[in-house]
């Protein structure tokens, strides 16, 4: 059994303090010229956590079911990435829906011609763990919000293997004024299930990121729901006043004190 206590021979870390203040990799310590053995099984431990999350399958039942509970209709979609491997390896094809994902949309729009002002996309990404833990409280803020507009909300559509793109081809199928995608973020060292939203106003396929604004890392240990959707409104009204979205749009939103979020002062400076 290892030992990192100093009697083992690591070296003790004045900056240990700071350690419990963030979740990053700081203040490690060190056993003569090496890394302490704990240090080493957190990181290994963190790089599995993150592989995993990759590689999760995507729960999209449950969050159907957990839709269904507050009487909100889905739609399950699948990107033209026929599994895993062929997403990982090729980008592009997660950006664009299947033949038989697109045939349904087309059906859906047939019956419902007028469109919608909101379109809310759930897609796995690279971490299906933060959409399993993070979608369902994150959809019900933004749909609030959305219905305290006035806005018509389409059904909420749930694209397996999907990447960020994606949202607007839904979108433009859908004939929705605007979109915005719930999508698991790139899974870091601390943060597996980071979950990100993307809004685009006047979607259609082939717009570039510069048309579109990101928020991102939404988790507990993040940016809260509250904040996340407090920002992700300011921009949606401000694209509607405005008629655009991206790099012209700037989240100038003022950051209320939300309860038990704390203070915003720096730590360093107290």
């Amino acid at each position: 059994m290892y030992d990192d206590s100093p009697a083992s021979g690591a070296s003790e870390n004045p900056w240990q303090q700071l350690r419990n203040l963030t979740p990053a990799r700081i203040a490690l310590g060190r056993a003569g010229t090496s890394m302490p053995t704990r240090a080493q099984l957190d990181f290994q431990f963190a790089h599995a956590q993150a592989r995993d999350a990759v590689h999760l399958a995507f729960d999209h039942a449950a969050l159907s079911a957990g839709l269904c509970l507050r009487q909100r209709h889905s739609l399950l979609l699948h990107s033209a990435a026929e599994n895993r491997d062929t997403y990982l390896q090729r980008p592009d094809l997660g950006r664009r829906l299947s033949a038989a994902s697109t045939e349904l949309l087309r059906r859906h729009y047939e019956d419902n011609p007028g469109g919608y002002d909101l379109a809310l996309v759930v897609a796995d990404g690279l971490s299906a763990l933060a959409v399993h833990r993070h979608a369902l409280p994150m959809l019900e803020r933004i749909e609030e919000q959305a219905l305290a507009e006035g806005w018509s909300l389409a059904p909420v559509t749930l694209v397996s293997q999907g990447r960020v793109a994606v949202a607007d081809e839904v979108a433009e199928l859908l004939g929705a004024r605007m979109v915005v995608i719930l999508i698991g973020e790139r899974p870091g060292l601390s943060s597996p299930d980071s979950l990100g939203l993307y809004f685009t106003y006047a979607p259609k396929v082939g717009l570039t990121d510069a048309y579109r604004n990101c928020i991102s890392n939404v988790r507990l240990e993040g940016l809260s729901y509250a904040m996340a959707s407090h920002r992700l409104l300011y921009l949606m009204r401000e694209a509607c006043r405005r008629q655009l979205s991206g790099v012209n749009l700037k989240d100038e939103a003022e950051v209320p004190l939300l309860a038990g979020s704390g203070t915003s002062e720096n730590f360093l400076l107290g």
